[in-house]
């Protein structure tokens, strides 16, 4: 048991640093990326002896329940929150140092699997068939939402060019 333990903490420590990232840019930002990556963690960790001899690849088996978390926390939250009453102070929200960049806000405004696509091919380097493991997704799938977040992409950043914003 503690063979395994140790084993999962080197991993974690090994992974630690891109799964943060990836989480970043699932995300859009830091703080629900923590959140995120601490949730997976945890449940990856309580089953990391099965995990790692069944699995070629852990750091995508990772990615792939990170994905899908996002996915359906985005699925539970983007209901509309109504509150009976207005807080007496308002919130200071922080801001994020990429907050106001125009290639950030396009990316963030695409929907999670679209985002994941992305992310995994252009921040990750990850080629369309270890995409599609790592959804769960086939080739054909992970094409089509490539394609369809680079022209949402591109008509955004488009729009922000031409409207003098950048």
């Amino acid at each position: 048991m503690a063979a395994t333990e140790d084993d999962f903490a080197d991993f974690v420590r090994v992974a630690l640093p891109g799964l943060m990232r990836y989480g970043h840019a699932l995300t859009g930002n830091p703080h629900d990326a923590a959140d995120l990556v601490q949730t997976v963690l945890e449940k990856v960790g309580s089953r990391w002896s099965k995990i790692s001899r069944t699995t070629e690849d852990p750091t995508a088996y990772v990615r792939k329940a990170m994905a899908n978390a996002h996915i359906s926390r985005w699925r539970r939250t983007r209901r509309e929150t109504l509150l009976a009453e207005f807080p007496d102070v308002p919130a200071i929200p922080q801001q994020d140092r990429l907050e106001n960049e125009p290639v950030w806000q396009a990316l963030r405004d695409l929907p999670p699997r679209q985002r994941a696509v992305v992310v995994l091919r252009y921040y990750e380097g990850l080629s369309e068939l270890e995409i599609a493991e790592t959804l769960g997704v086939s080739c054909g799938t992970v094409k089509s939402q490539a394609s369809k977040a680079l022209t949402s992409l591109r008509k955004r950043l488009g729009e922000t060019v031409e409207g003098g914003d950048a």
